[in-house]
């Protein structure tokens, strides 16, 4: 059984920027089609506050039909409102708001008076002209953004292969009443219910009640990038903004920086933009990762960077550089020559087809992790992980012991997280404490920090795991059956029982002369609410890792 395509709920008047992505004196093209005489446009910057930047009464456009395939060829509509980024605009995330009045909508012929006929949402990203000094450069989960966004009929995770970033974005996936300050509740994917919740209810309640279409707890900037963003600057944390494609076409982005930082649910990525970043650790640079299912498909941007193209689990018999010659990085992380052929092949990063496990950049991988909290996996887990180096810089502060469990309250274990294949042993002194085996990727250096159960979904013939009303696809194989084909050439059950039981881990990672700390979670950022713990382990990676302090030793190493 397959879920059938949920359409776009339109709005009576949408648009988007493209590109995304600009430099202060530059101007945003905001392409619009309306089905009303008229509406207002508003700029926000998003951040500590909300910044009302811009603003114009009074703008009309043209509404234009919309291809069948639009949500892979894009919309090709004209500039209707040119917005220039004044010199003093600092680096931030943009919110562009198309509001329609009631009255005009009525005067127009539309009696619907729902937000999502009346409001819909845009976003461009001011990147810093400046030199970057000590900031670090938070590059936003775009590519995820594009993946799960349904306008025009379909997304990866409906059936298409490439999807268009010159389109709309779907209510919901930029702004909607935020917790825990506005809503008790706003849309988080991991269960939080004190009992276990598999087929999520609540979340259905929610998304109806909303009209919020289904993946919007999945990606988007409301769910994990907006409350960092809040948080550190609240914190006076300077931050530079850009967007995944950024890293791919604008080479000269992470010149002169100390720190990278990726948050939420980073997870697609292009072969040039992991080159980037890669380079960049290998020379010294330090990559905060706060989030999970970080670096899990590879992807194409064509196009100039118009169109990102992933074929997913049909890598291997659709994309047609599947067939070439395996070459790339080997699974050491070894150059292999060759320009073209299957390391380019749009599927898992892990599939040794492709040959470059991301465990070699990040540290660690979504195929040794899962989910928590997710239909049947670790349903009624804590959300927490346990601490096994309480002495490490990373929980200075704190007062955390060994064993002692960190987000309590805050669920920040879920929805997706990353692990390793690991091993327990004695440190020597009387504790047990998981370490790397290397045998997935992940080097045996790797420092784990905490730990907690995962597990990938398991969908088979005669039982699901999935929550029925919100997994893309219900028939076999699930996540976990898929994932052991892949990695092992079969889903037998000796393949299958190697990653049954996986772990979410937060790590650090030498590579090169830089650092990679992961907190493996996707949901980490919401325990920046009000959970101090959480915080306080935010504040030393970010300090540390940006050069204001110097990285303490790590704890004694028991490999």
């Amino acid at each position: 059984m397959t879920k059938g395509v949920v359409y776009t709920e339109w709005p009576l008047a949408e648009g988007y920027c493209w590109p995304h992505s600009y430099l202060p004196g530059e101007t945003v093209s905001l392409r619009c089609s309306s089905r009303v005489d008229r509406f207002s446009v508003t700029v926000t910057r998003v951040g500590a506050h909300r910044d009302l930047v811009w603003e114009r009464d009074n703008v009309s456009a043209e509404h234009y039909d919309v291809s069948d395939d639009a949500w892979q060829t894009g919309c090709d509509w004209p500039v209707a409102v040119a917005i220039p980024v004044e010199p003093d605009w600092p680096s931030g995330f943009y919110e562009v708001a198309m509001i329609v009045d009631p009255a005009d909508a009525a005067r127009s012929g539309h009696r619907d008076g729902h937000p999502g006929r009346l409001r819909s949402e845009a976003f461009f990203v001011i990147r810093s002209g400046e030199p970057p000094g000590d900031r670090a450069v938070l590059v936003l989960s775009t590519n995820t953004y594009n993946a799960y966004n349904q306008w025009g009929g379909r997304c990866l995770y409906s059936g298409a292969d490439r999807v268009s970033f010159a389109r709309p974005v779907e209510r919901g996936y930029l702004r909607r009443p935020a917790a825990p300050f506005d809503v008790d509740f706003d849309g988080r994917m991991a269960s939080v219910e004190s009992e276990p919740d598999r087929e999520h209810r609540r979340l259905q309640r929610y998304q109806a009640e909303g009209r919020y279409p289904l993946w919007t707890n999945s990606a988007g900037w409301h769910n994990w990038e907006r409350r960092f963003v809040r948080w550190a600057e609240s914190e006076g944390i300077e931050l530079d903004y850009a967007v995944n494609a950024d890293l791919q076409f604008v080479p000269e982005l992470l010149d002169g920086r100390r720190q990278l930082v990726s948050v939420g649910h980073d997870e697609y990525w292009s072969r040039p933009m992991r080159n980037a970043v890669d380079s960049f650790v290998d020379t010294g640079g330090r990559w905060a990762i706060f989030g999970g299912n970080t670096m899990f498909w590879q992807v194409r941007l064509e196009d100039e960077g118009r169109t990102m193209v992933c074929y997913k689990s049909s890598a291997r018999s659709a994309d047609p550089l599947a067939g070439g010659p395996i070459s790339g990085s080997s699974a050491s992380g070894s150059s292999v020559s060759g320009s073209s052929g299957s390391h380019l092949m749009t599927g898992l990063w892990s599939d040794p087809k492709i040959g470059y496990p991301e465990n070699l950049s990040t540290g660690l991988s979504f195929t040794r992790g899962g989910y928590y909290r997710v239909g049947d996996a670790v349903a009624d887990g804590s959300g927490t992980y346990v601490v096994h180096q309480p002495g490490h810089w990373a929980f200075a502060d704190t007062g955390l012991t060994t064993g002692d469990e960190l987000g309590s309250g805050s669920f920040v274990v879920g929805y997706e997280v990353d692990g390793c294949a690991l091993k327990w042993i004695d440190d020597g002194a009387g504790a047990v404490v998981p370490v790397p085996t290397g045998q997935d990727g992940t080097p045996v250096d790797v420092d784990i920090l905490a730990t907690a159960p995962a597990r990938l979904i398991s969908i088979t013939e005669d039982r699901c795991e999935a929550p029925e009303a919100l997994w893309a696809g219900l028939d076999p194989p699930g996540d976990l059956e898929f994932v052991a084909e892949i990695l092992f050439g079969d889903a037998s059950p000796e393949s299958v029982a190697e990653i049954a039981q996986g772990h979410a881990v937060m790590s650090v990672m030498r590579r090169g002369s830089g650092l990679v700390f992961n907190a493996g979670t996707t949901d980490w950022a919401y325990g920046l609410d009000k959970d101090p713990v959480v915080q306080q382990v935010t504040r030393n990676v970010m300090g540390n890792l940006s050069g204001s302090r110097s990285i303490a030793a790590n704890s004694p190493k028991v490999h």
